[in-house]
C-alpha cells in the first residue's frame, strides 16, 4: 500500500509508477453543473453557456455533466428557461462529449419520490432530448430506490453510472461501500462513480478505498470531490496511484473553493507518465476566459466560502448546498447565524441516522437545522420532508433515527419500511390531468408532476398564456 497507515510514505515510488495500471485518466467536466452549483447557486443561463460549448467537446472529456441536479429545479423557477431544451442546445455544439445528468434514483430531479411511471417517462423523455449517461444515486444508499432507473435507462439502451455517496459515520466503512458497488454492478452499472461532495476524503482514504473498489469490481471507477476541506486534490492523486480510471474536474476558473479541482494541475502533473491523458493545456487559456467573465456577470451569487472550510469535517455538508445555505439566510439577513446552523447540522444528521448529505437527505437537514437554531428549540417545527423521512419515504436510513426526532416527527406513528415507490400511486396521467391544457408536450406533463407548486407560472410564462 502506498500510504501506510502510519502516515509516512515509502521509498522508491516514482512519478511513473501507479499501481499496475497504464491507461489514461479520464477527465469528466463538471462545470455547467455540479461546479457553477457549488460556486454560485446553478444560477448560469444556457445562453452564457453557448459559446463555451464548441471549445469545451474539443478538451477530449471522458464525458460532460452538464444537466439533472438542482439545474432542472432552478432554470423552471428562477431562470424562467425550459430545461429540457438545455439538453437539445448543447447537442447543436456537443458533438464530441457524451452528456451527463444526475439523476437521484426514484427522487429523478426532485426533492422526494416520484411513481416508477413518472421515472419512466423522465429517462425515456432525457434519453430522447439527448443524455448519453445517467449518473444515478441515492441519498441514502438504498438501491432499491435506483431500480426502476436503472430499468428505464437499459430500455432507453444509455449508459448507466452508478454512484457512492463517500461520507463518515459509524455505518460507513470500506467493507459497506465495496459491497455497494458490487450490488450496483450486478444491477447494470457500466462504471461507478465515488461521490465526496462535501471535501472530506483524506488522501489515504481515497488510495484505500479506490484500491479496495477496483480488486473487487470489473467496472472502471471515477472519482468525484469537492475542494472544501483542502485535501481533494491530494486524495485526486492517490487515487491515481490506486488505479482510479477517471476524475471529476473544473476548469481552473471554476475551480477550488467549494467546487473541484483544476483539470490543468493534473493533465501537467502526469504529462510523461503512464496514465498521462494527451490532453493539450494551451486550449484551456480561451476557456478560462469566458468562464472568468461568467463568474463576473453571476458575482451577486457568489460563494463567500472561499479557501479551505475545515469545519466540513464535521458538518460533512455539500459544496452545492453551501453556497445555497448562504445564499438563503442572506436573503433573511441572518448569515451571520451560519456557524450555528453549521453546528447544529452535525446534530441533526446523527439524529437522521447518518445519511450522507446528498440531495434530497442534505436539503432536509440543512433546513431543519436551520429551523432548530432560528425557533431556538430544537424539533420545536417538524417539516414535512422530515416527517416523510421518518415514515420512510426516502428509503431506509444508514442507522437508526434517534427516539427524540421519531417522536417529534411521528408521536405514535410507526416508520414503514417499504420501498418507497410501492408505496405511490402512478403519476404520470394524474399530473397530465390536473396540467390541462397549460402542459402541451409530454416533457411539460413531467416538469408540472416534479414541481406542480410553480410549474403552472413557469408554463404560462413559456407559452406566453
Amino acid at each position: 500500500m502506498f500510504w501506510k497507515k502510519k502516515g509516512s510514505f515509502p521509498s522508491g515510488h516514482s512519478a511513473s509508477d501507479f499501481a499496475g495500471t497504464g491507461s489514461p485518466v479520464r477527465f469528466n467536466s463538471v462545470e455547467f453543473r455540479d461546479g457553477q452549483q457549488s460556486l454560485f447557486a446553478t444560477r448560469m443561463t444556457t445562453a452564457d453557456m453557448v459559446p463555451l460549448l464548441s471549445a469545451m467537446d474539443q478538451v477530449g472529456y471522458d464525458s460532460m455533466e452538464m444537466w439533472g441536479g438542482a439545474t432542472f429545479d432552478v432554470a423552471v423557477r428562477f431562470l424562467k428557461e425550459d430545461p429540457w431544451d438545455r439538453i437539445r442546445e448543447f447537442k447543436k455544439y456537443v458533438k464530441r462529449t457524451p452528456l451527463k445528468m444526475v439523476l437521484r434514483g426514484q427522487n429523478l430531479v426532485g426533492y422526494k419520490a416520484y411513481p416508477d411511471d413518472v421515472v419512466e417517462k423522465f429517462v425515456e423523455k432525457a434519453a430522447a432530448a439527448g443524455i448519453d449517461v445517467f449518473l444515478i444515486f441515492d441519498a441514502l444508499q438504498d438501491l432499491r430506490n435506483c431500480e426502476s432507473a436503472f430499468r428505464a435507462v437499459k430500455k432507453a439502451g444509455k449508459k448507466i453510472e452508478g454512484s457512492i455517496q463517500y461520507n463518515i459515520s459509524p455505518f460507513h466503512t470500506i467493507e459497506k461501500f465495496v459491497e455497494n458497488g458490487k450490488e450496483q454492478e450486478k444491477m447494470g452499472v457500466s462504471l461507478l462513480h465515488v461521490e465526496d461532495m462535501a471535501g472530506l476524503m483524506t488522501p489515504a482514504a481515497a488510495y484505500d478505498l479506490i484500491k479496495a473498489l477496483k480488486a473487487e469490481l470489473k467496472v472502471p471507477i471515477h472519482l468525484h470531490c469537492h475542494c472544501t476541506g483542502g485535501m481533494a486534490e491530494m486524495a485526486y492523486w492517490e487515487a491515481i496511484r490506486a488505479g482510479v480510471d477517471g476524475l471529476d474536474v473544473c476548469v481552473s476558473s471554476m475551480s477550488m473553493g467549494p467546487a473541484h479541482p483544476p483539470i490543468e494541475s493534473f493533465v501537467t502533473a502526469l504529462k510523461g507518465t503512464s496514465r498521462d491523458p494527451h490532453i493539450d493545456v494551451a486550449q484551456f487559456k480561451a476557456i478560462n476566459e469566458g468562464f472568468l467573465a461568467l463568474r463576473r456577470k453571476y458575482a451577486q451569487f457568489e460563494t463567500k466560502l472561499i479557501g479551505v472550510d475545515v469545519g466540513c469535517l464535521e458538518h460533512q455538508i455539500p459544496g452545492g448546498m453551501l453556497s445555497n445555505l448562504e445564499s438563503q439566510l442572506t436573503a433573511m439577513k441572518l448569515y451571520d447565524r451560519l456557524p450555528q446552523v453549521l453546528e447544529e447540522v452535525t446534530r441533526v444528521r446523527a439524529d437522521m441516522g447518518y445519511p450522507p448529505l446528498a440531495t434530497p437527505s442534505s436539503q432536509m437537514c440543512g433546513a431543519q437545522a436551520t429551523t432548530n437554531v432560528l425557533t431556538g428549540k430544537r424539533y420545536m417545527m417538524v417539516s414535512n420532508e422530515i416527517k416523510d423521512y421518518c415514515r420512510g419515504m426516502y428509503g431506509m436510513p444508514p442507522g437508526p433515527v434517534s427516539p427524540e426526532l421519531l417522536e417529534a416527527a411521528l408521536g405514535s406513528e410507526k416508520p414503514g419500511t417499504q420501498k418507497p415507490a410501492d408505496m405511490l400511486a402512478p403519476g404520470y396521467e394524474a399530473a397530465k390531468a390536473e396540467a390541462g391544457p397549460l402542459a402541451r408536450t409530454e416533457e411539460d406533463v413531467l416538469t408540472y408532476a416534479l414541481f406542480p407548486a410553480y410549474a403552472p407560472d413557469f408554463l404560462r410564462s413559456k407559452y406566453n398564456l
